[in-house]
């Protein structure tokens, strides 16, 4: 057995004994409010950052001002609760256009 398949079979123990864990324990671990709270606001500001990165960033720099402006134009029309084809189609046009109109 090759080094590949020994770390993929461990991979898989791994992910399959960690999705495991949770109905094992669901009713035997109670987290206090204030741990859910703050796992909550965890978790939102992770996928804050991560959208941050992906918006902002490209190979390590500044992707410029299209990207922004287009993940802007899409935070707007997702908060304005329009449909998820007209979020992504309105993102991906402002950002076409602006880098047609020379807008790095």
């Amino acid at each position: 057995m090759s080094a590949t398949v020994a770390v993929i079979l461990a991979l898989a123990v791994g992910t399959y004994a960690f999705r495991l864990v949770g109905p094992v324990l669901h009713g035997r671990v109670v987290l206090p409010a204030r741990v859910r709270e703050l796992l909550s606001a965890g978790a939102v500001v992770l996928l804050v950052a991560l959208l941050a990165t992906g918006a902002l960033t490209e190979d390590g720099g500044f992707a410029g001002w299209a990207r922004p402006a287009g993940v802007s134009a899409g935070g707007i029309l997702a908060w304005s609760r329009a449909p998820f084809v007209v979020v992504v189609l309105g993102a991906a046009v402002t950002t076409a256009l602006l880098r047609a109109a020379g807008v790095a």
